[in-house]
C-alpha cells in the first residue's frame, strides 16, 4: 500500500481529518526523519511505512485528548508527538522541549522546512525549563514514572491544565505512587497497525476543570 493510502486509512481509523497540506506536511516529515537520521540517530525505524504507524499514527492518536491554546512537549527528541500534532491542529501552539542539541536542531529544520508557524524548540531540561504562561496541556513519552513526570511538569500548567503522559501498558503500579490531590483518567489508545499496548495518563489537580 503506498504511504499516502497507508497514512489516510489511518487517518480515518483514528476518527481524524487532514486536509491534503496536511497530508502533504505529515509525509514529508516522514522523509526529513528518513535523511537527517542518517547522520543524526534520530530513531531505530527506518522503513517509511513504520514510521507512518509508529511515528505519525502513534503520535495522532492522542490528539482527541489536548485541549486549551498551549501545549509543550517534553521530550520531544525528533519531535515526536508535537510535530504531527500541531500539522493536523494548526490552532493550538506548541513547544517542542528536549535537551539533545542534535535532536533540536533537527526539529528547528523540521519546522521551516514544514511551515509550522505554531511550534516553538527549545533545547533545555524539564527541571530548569520555565515559561511564564504556563500551558493547558504538558505531553511527557515515558521517560519516567507518573509520580515522577508530575512532580516535573505540573508546575507549568495553567489552571485547569492536564498533564497527558503517554505510556505502554496500563501504569497500574504508578498510580498509587501520585500524590494526594491528583486525578488520574487512564485511556487506552488503539493505533492503526500496531499491536503494541498503548495507554494514556491525563493527570490533572483534584478539582480542576478544563
Amino acid at each position: 500500500m503506498p504511504l499516502t493510502a497507508l497514512l489516510e486509512r489511518g487517518l480515518s481509523e483514528l476518527g481524524l481529518s487532514a486536509d491534503p497540506e496536511q497530508r502533504r506536511r505529515l509525509l514529508h516529515f516522514v522523509e526529513l526523519l528518513r535523511k537527517w537520521n542518517r547522520v543524526y540517530n534520530l530513531t531505530a525505524i527506518e522503513d517509511p511505512r513504520e514510521s507512518v504507524q509508529l511515528h505519525l499514527l502513534d503520535s495522532l492518536s492522542v490528539a482527541p485528548y489536548l485541549h486549551g491554546e498551549r501545549v509543550l512537549d517534553v521530550g520531544t527528541g525528533a519531535g515526536l508527538p508535537g510535530i504531527p500534532l500541531a500539522i493536523v491542529q494548526p490552532e493550538r501552539r506548541f513547544v517542542l522541549l528536549d535537551c539533545n542539541a542534535k535532536k533540536i536542531r533537527f526539529v528547528h529544520q523540521a519546522v521551516i522546512e514544514l511551515g509550522l508557524s505554531n511550534v516553538v524548540p527549545a533545547q533545555a531540561r524539564i527541571e530548569s525549563f520555565t515559561d511564564a504562561a504556563g500551558f493547558d496541556c504538558v505531553l511527557a513519552r515515558a521517560y519516567a514514572s507518573l509520580a515522577e513526570i508530575w512532580a516535573d511538569a505540573s508546575r507549568l500548567l495553567k489552571a485547569g491544565g492536564s498533564v497527558l503522559a503517554l505510556k505502554g501498558r496500563r501504569p497500574e503500579a504508578e498510580l498509587g505512587e501520585l500524590p494526594a490531590g491528583v486525578t488520574v483518567g487512564i485511556h487506552r489508545l488503539r493505533v492503526p497497525g500496531v499491536d503494541a499496548e498503548r495507554h494514556l495518563a491525563e493527570l490533572r489537580a483534584t478539582g480542576q476543570d478544563s
